[in-house]
């Protein structure tokens, strides 16, 4: 990451510290295209330069100088407080639609549903906090072991503000927890978005060559710079607001001096642009690939049925022809044989009267040369005979095969219809259909009533089946969905009880070892109650034997008494009067300290209030001449 967006990243916790300026978290950064390359003034407020930050007064605050606090000493790092409204309901909404959109946007593997992301579960989280963070970093891998230090951790790294607690990474979905985890997830969108824009600033000039590269560090760029703001400060003291004239000439040195091609910049405005609508193409072709399967698959299906259903028609056309050839065939044996008769009552005709008449040898000749013709007819006519009882015969054979197939088939219909229960007409799903097809009658006009007797009612069942899939697929789909959050839940619930039963062993291992302790001591105070009781008895025999010497030494005990009380009274009044010395002489240093840092504090006020007022006068200067650059830059 360069310097620039180094020196952004640092001011963060600034901007959302100071209530008086535009808060990171209410607000994703929109991506606003460069007006022109390095022009746009990331640097300006840059604590690196000491001379373009100095230009509006000498003090020692400046916008992006660090400020050394006075009161450092008197207490740790004050813990800023996020202003965000996370609590309201409404503005959750928006983070999460923008959580939402952003995922979507960038094609996160899992699913992204409004209703998961109301109350995630860890294992989500960790799923899209790895997938945000790798936008920044692509190597990026989620560890499998302590992710609730590692996420603060990087959180903290990147800059983030607010304190995230290990004990949140345990019940991310918790009511009181997922609003401040969801503000961080926000956050980092944010600041991914920033990368990409300082990214795109940052490669918008890489033809550049390596001598012009740190144009911007040198002095040529300096003196621009200090040129320009000297002009427009002089005219902003003498009244004016608006600097077109300066903007022109420092937009045209700033061109020849970083050797600009509009020309070049044209054409890649107009090759982003043509890739950001190839982009969203591919993006919206593959958002309909599922449902471009389902329907090619649907129109696959629909042609192997319409594929089916034309060869059925073909094999009842066939069979129906078949049919016809057989009955042809049966009349014209019929015709044949009937032939066959009348030429043999020819034969005895004319055999009778050949018996009965006489001939002459012409006669018989030409009676022989006839005999002869027909016999050779007959001959023929016996071939032929013999070819069609053949052709008849290999035809019946061709319709047994074809009746034994259609019997196949419909046997293996009536199996698969009694299977999906359409078989007999009280069957489950039959719907009072008549689905049999019988095989003692057959025709043209059979064939048409079993197509309106049965085709349609099995398209109308095939489209009640498609629909009742589709309705079970997304009811399938949301018990998986739902699946999912029960048993990540339930392994939340699972981390939690063993974290339970581990605070319970460590507690009970606590008790055992408070009660070996209690009994030991009371052990101990058995044998001290032995050792007083003993000593008690001892004493009084002691004392039953020395009462008159205890007498005694009462009545000197009583003197000496009377003489240390007096010495105590005496020394407790010197006591008394030391201790009034010493107070009196506290409250006065007391009040002295006291004084001084009222007036330290006053004064810190003051210098904290200076500082501030003049920041905001230089950032308001600043943004007026960003603005101002924007707005020239735009209408060149």
């Amino acid at each position: 990451m360069s310097r620039a967006s180094s020196s952004r990243m640092s001011e963060l916790p600034k901007r959302v510290a100071d209530p008086n300026r535009m808060s990171m978290g209410y607000t994703t950064p929109q991506s606003k295209p460069p007006f022109f390359g390095k022009l746009n003034t990331a640097k300006a407020p840059s604590g690196t330069s000491e001379r373009r930050t100095s230009f509006f007064g000498a003090r020692s605050s400046g916008a992006g100088l660090p400020r050394n606090s006075t009161l450092g000493g008197f207490g740790g790092a004050e813990k800023i407080k996020d202003g965000r409204p996370l609590h309201d309901k409404a503005f959750v909404q928006q983070c999460i639609r923008q959580l939402s959109e952003f995922l979507l946007e960038k094609g996160f593997p899992g699913a992204v549903l409004l209703k998961t992301l109301q109350s995630p579960s860890t294992k989500e989280f960790l799923k899209m906090f790895e997938f945000i963070y790798s936008q920044l970093e692509p190597t990026f891998q989620m560890p499998t072991s302590k992710v609730e230090e590692e996420v603060p951790r990087i959180l903290k790294d990147l800059g983030y503000p607010f304190a995230l607690s290990k004990s949140s990474m345990y019940s991310v979905g918790a009511p009181h927890t997922w609003p401040m985890v969801l503000g961080s997830l926000i956050w980092l969108i944010d600041t991914v978005k920033m990368y990409w824009d300082m990214s795109r600033e940052e490669l918008l000039f890489t033809d550049f060559s390596e001598e012009s590269l740190g144009i911007e560090e040198g002095a040529e760029y300096n003196k621009l710079f200090l040129d320009y703001t000297t002009e427009t400060y002089v005219k902003f003291m003498d009244g004016a607001d608006i600097y077109e004239e300066e903007n022109g000439e420092f937009l045209a040195k700033l061109k020849r001096l970083y050797n600009v091609d509009e020309a070049q910049l044209a054409s890649m405005e107009e090759k982003h642009r043509i890739l950001s609508h190839q982009v969203e193409q591919l993006e919206k072709e593959s958002q309909t690939d599922r449902l471009m399967t389902k329907r090619m698959e649907k129109l696959k299906l629909q042609t192997d049925l319409q594929k089916l259903q034309s060869y059925l028609s073909s094999l009842e056309s066939f069979k129906s022809n078949l049919e016809s050839n057989t009955t042809e065939l049966d009349e014209e044996i019929e015709a044949t044989g009937h032939h066959l008769e009348s030429l043999k009552h020819e034969q005895d005709r004319l055999q009778h009267l050949l018996q009965n008449q006489k001939f002459t040898p012409a006669d018989v000749e030409r009676i022989n040369r006839e005999k002869t013709e027909l016999q050779q007819t007959i001959s023929n006519l016996s071939k032929t005979l013999a070819e069609a009882e053949q052709h008849m015969w290999n035809e019946e054979i061709a319709l047994s095969k074809v009746k034994d197939k259609v019997e196949l088939r419909l046997t293996e219909y009536h199996k698969l219809a009694r299977k999906l229960k359409l078989l007999p007409v009280s069957a489950e799903n039959a719907c009072g259909h008549d689905f049999e097809i019988r095989t003692n009658d057959y025709g043209p006009s059979t064939m048409v009533q079993y197509k309106t007797q049965i085709q349609m009612p099995l398209r109308q069942l095939i489209s009640n089946v498609e629909e009742e899939s589709r309705r079970l697929v997304n009811m399938k789909l949301g018990l998986q969905e739902s699946i999912e959050q029960v048993n990540s839940n339930v392994f939340d619930k699972s981390n939690d009880l063993k974290r339970l039963r581990e605070q319970i062993r460590r507690l009970d291992e606590q008790l055992d070892h408070v009660m070996q302790e209690v009994a030991h001591e009371e052990q101990k105070w058995a044998a001290e109650m032995e050792s007083v009781e003993n000593h008690r008895k001892l004493l009084e025999k002691k004392v039953n034997h020395g009462y008159d010497e205890a007498v005694q030494q009462l009545k000197t005990s009583q003197q000496q008494y009377n003489l240390v009380l007096q010495e105590t009274k005496e020394e407790r009044r010197t006591v008394a009067n030391n201790l009034a010395s010493v107070f009196t002489t506290a409250a006065n240093h007391l009040a002295v300290v006291e004084k001084f840092l009222e007036d330290l504090h006053s004064k810190v006020q003051r210098v904290c209030a200076k500082g501030i007022e003049e920041d905001e006068a230089d950032l308001q200067k600043l943004r007026e001449m960003m603005k101002i650059f924007i707005a020239k830059a735009n209408s060149l």
